[in-house]
């Protein structure tokens, strides 16, 4: 006989079921923030100014010095 009403492992199913729950969630929670860290690096880009925007060009190679001078001197 039973005496303890089932209560046995079926007892701490819904302790296992509160584990599942939580980390489904802290899964979302996660995949939202990793998500919005590309979004925030869109912003960051947006608030450069042409200057900076055409200095970073310089620095990588993208345009050569006398580019570089007559674009700097437009912006002035």
């Amino acid at each position: 006989m039973n005496y303890a009403g089932g209560s046995g492992w079926m007892g701490l199913g819904w302790i296992f079921m509160i584990l599942v729950w939580v980390l489904i969630i802290l899964g979302v929670v996660a995949l939202v923030r990793w998500l919005g860290t590309g979004s925030r690096d869109r912003h960051e880009a947006q608030r450069k100014t042409p200057l900076e925007i055409l200095q970073e060009r310089y620095a990588r190679g993208e345009i050569e010095r006398e580019e570089y001078e007559q674009k700097r001197r437009d912006l002035a």
